[in-house]
């Protein structure tokens, strides 16, 4: 379970850990992120998961395709 800091919205933090495992390879290349697994995960709201998953493809370490979900981009 994640300590939240109080500073930042929990969607930021979501998308900071997540790009970490994107950094780290844990979530290599082409590799599919569950909105529902991450929403499981953090016990947060679809909106939050949704609003983490838009700021990591602002930051183009995911594309996210309509009825296919979000996979991790090639670097």
């Amino acid at each position: 379970m994640i300590e939240w800091d109080p500073r930042l919205y929990k969607w930021e933090q979501i998308a900071n850990v997540v790009a970490g495992r994107i950094d780290s390879g844990t979530y290599p290349a082409l590799t599919l992120i569950s909105e529902v697994k991450l929403q499981e995960e953090f016990d947060v709201a679809r909106v939050t998961v949704r609003k983490a998953m838009e700021a990591l493809r602002e930051r183009g370490l995911i594309t996210t395709k309509p009825g296919k979900g979000s996979i991790v981009a090639p670097q």
